[in-house]
């Protein structure tokens, strides 16, 4: 259901967050390809409907963005996704994973809260609409 992707697959990871995030938050695929391409990142779809980029650095992993097709949602991808991110940032040498979300973004709270994401710090005025990012970590040693 999961398969690795790589930066041949920015026009498709491109049309699916255009369909998950409002216009003005969505990504081209010049920018999704470019960071397929960065050092140490990774993609992983999920069965054409959902998408997860990360990349790991030394001993920290940072996941860029996840997508999930509205039509899709409340299916399970999503955690499917963030878990198999942790599995292979832990195998990439990870020790920690690392992301930012919107404090207005009560059901993306609550997945990653599921899946065991703590909050570690506050970006203040992060998003262009002026929320805040909450930014979380997930201890890869104890997940």
């Amino acid at each position: 259901m999961l398969r690795q992707i790589g930066p041949e697959a920015a026009e498709l990871l491109a049309a699916l967050h255009g369909a998950s995030f409002p216009p003005q938050d969505a990504w081209g695929p010049d920018a999704l390809r470019l960071m397929l391409e960065m050092r140490g990142a990774f993609g992983l779809l999920a069965a054409e409907a959902g998408f997860i980029l990360a990349r790991v650095a030394a001993d920290e992993a940072e996941i860029l963005t996840l997508a999930v097709h509205p039509a899709a949602r409340r299916q399970g991808l999503a955690m499917a996704l963030l878990e198999t991110t942790a599995l292979a940032a832990a195998a990439r040498g990870a020790a920690a994973l690392f992301l930012e979300v919107s404090a207005g973004n009560a059901a993306a709270q609550a997945l990653y809260a599921a899946a065991g994401f703590a909050e570690v710090g506050r970006r203040r005025r992060y998003y262009p609409d002026g929320s805040d990012a909450l930014v979380l970590k997930l201890d890869l040693a104890a997940a």
